[in-house]
């Protein structure tokens, strides 16, 4: 046993302050929103589920959408995943709508 008294607490020393570890927060994983090309969907009701589902500008939605017909894809945003899957599900839904193949998928960023 050591002659000299505790210290605040500690044999021979002081108390240490300990700091909790803080949690690391991640960021949750992006998705991007992809048009897939085909042969039937015309060029124009692209263009106009751009403008109407992803917001995008005319001249914006003309860029992508040659981006599909041209690359056989395009990529029309990137968002969380609930957002991502709600994107598709509308695209899906209108084209089914007139009729239209029009393929839309999410894969992640």
């Amino acid at each position: 046993m050591s002659d000299q008294p505790e210290k605040h607490g500690q044999p021979g020393g002081y108390d240490l302050a300990v700091e909790e570890a803080r949690p690391q927060i991640k960021q949750p994983p992006l998705y991007r929103v992809v048009l897939i090309n085909d042969d039937f969907t015309p060029m124009e009701f692209v263009v106009e589920i751009l403008e109407s589902v992803f917001g995008m500008e005319r001249t914006r939605a003309t860029q992508v959408m040659l981006e599909v017909h041209t690359k056989g894809k395009g990529v029309c945003g990137v968002y969380s995943y609930e957002i991502a899957e709600t994107k598709v599900a509308q695209v899906m839904g209108i084209a089914e709508q007139h009729q239209h193949p029009l393929l839309c998928t999410m894969e992640e960023s």
